[in-house]
C-alpha cells in the first residue's frame, strides 16, 4: 500500500511517518521544504511541493498513492484569521479535488473539534457542527465540499476530527512545550489560566496511531472524533506532567483569561473511534 502524507514536516506529520514505518507501508512525504525532513529513513520518498500552487500532475508526482493522509493547513495557530476561509479553504479544496479527479481512491483529512463551536459536554459526531471561529468554519466547509464532491466522483473519505494533543516537537506556543521550556530555563513560576476548563487530551503518539489505523483501512468512515473520551482539567493535566517528569515549578493560576471561543467544559465522545479500533484488531 502506498500512502502519501501532506504536511509531513509538521508536528503530527513527523509522528505519522514514524507510525507508518511500523506498518511497512510505502511512504511518500510531501513538504514545501525538503530540508525540514533531513534525517528521515531512506525508505521514505520525499516530494517537494507547495499544495497551495500544486502542479496539474500532483497525483502522479506523489506516485499515484492508494491513500492520502492530508495534514497540511496554513495559518495556525491564529484561529481567528480570515485567511482560513478567504485563502486557505479554496486552495485546500482545489488541491484535494485535483487529486481525486486524477484517481486518488481514499482520503483522510484532519478536521478539528472547533467545528462543534461553543457546544458543551461530550461532543459526538451526530451533533450538528456550529463553528464560531474562522478556522473551525473553514474546516467544516471543506468537509461539506468534499461530501458534495463524493456525489459526483466517489471516493473513500475519513474526516478525523482532532481534539487536543501533546508531545515532543510540538509548536513552542503550545502548553506542553511552554511548560517544559519554563522548567528548563529555571523559571520559578509558570503563568497560565485558572486551569479549571475541561478538555480532551491525548499524547500525539496515540493520535497518530489512530490516524494511521483508519487510513490503512481504506474505508469511507466519514467524520470521526480522535479523542480519549475522558475530560481532564487543564490544571490537572499540567500537574500530571509535573509529576511524571519530576519537574518543579509554581503554577501562577489565573494569570491569563479563559478563551472566549471555547466552552469551559467539552470533550469528545469516543464511541465511534472505540468501536472502530475494536473492529480492526
Amino acid at each position: 500500500m502506498k500512502i502519501s502524507v501532506t504536511g509531513a514536516s509538521g508536528f503530527i506529520g513527523r509522528h505519522v511517518l514514524t507510525e507508518l514505518l511500523e506498518h511497512g507501508a510505502e511512504i511518500v512525504a510531501v513538504t514545501r521544504d525538503v530540508t525540514r525532513l533531513a534525517g528521515l529513513s531512506k525508505t521514505i520518498h520525499i516530494v517537494e511541493m507547495d499544495i497551495a500552487h500544486s502542479p496539474p500532475d500532483c497525483f502522479e508526482q506523489m506516485g499515484c498513492p492508494d491513500v492520502l493522509i492530508h495534514l497540511a493547513w496554513d495559518g495556525l495557530p491564529n484561529y481567528r484569521s480570515l485567511h482560513h476561509f478567504e485563502t486557505e479553504l479554496p486552495r485546500q479544496y482545489h488541491f484535494l479535488k485535483t487529486m481525486i479527479e486524477l484517481g486518488l481512491p481514499s482520503l483522510l483529512v484532519t478536521g478539528t473539534c472547533f467545528e462543534y463551536g461553543i457546544q458543551s459536554g461530550a461532543l459526538s459526531e451526530d451533533m450538528p457542527t456550529k463553528p464560531n471561529n474562522p478556522y473551525g468554519y473553514a474546516k467544516d466547509a471543506l468537509r461539506r465540499q468534499l461530501d458534495f464532491l463524493k456525489l459526483i466522483k466517489p471516493f473513500d473519505l475519513t474526516w478525523a476530527r482532532l481534539f487536543y494533543m501533546y508531545g515532543e516537537d510540538q509548536s513552542g506556543a503550545s502548553l506542553y512545550p511552554m511548560l517544559k521550556q519554563a522548567v528548563l530555563r529555571g523559571d520559578r513560576v509558570f503563568n497560565m489560566s485558572g486551569g479549571e476548563q475541561l478538555r480532551d487530551y491525548l499524547p500525539v503518539e496515540e493520535v497518530t496511531r489512530q490516524i494511521v489505523q483508519m487510513a490503512m483501512a481504506q474505508r469511507n468512515i466519514g467524520a470521526i472524533n480522535i479523542c480519549s473520551g475522558n475530560p481532564i482539567s487543564v490544571r490537572g493535566l499540567v500537574e500530571q506532567w509535573l509529576r511524571e517528569n519530576k519537574w518543579e515549578i509554581t503554577l501562577n493560576l489565573g494569570h491569563y483569561p479563559y478563551s472566549d471561543y471555547e466552552p469551559m467544559a467539552f470533550w469528545g465522545d469516543s464511541s465511534r473511534i472505540d468501536s472502530f479500533s475494536t473492529a480492526t484488531r
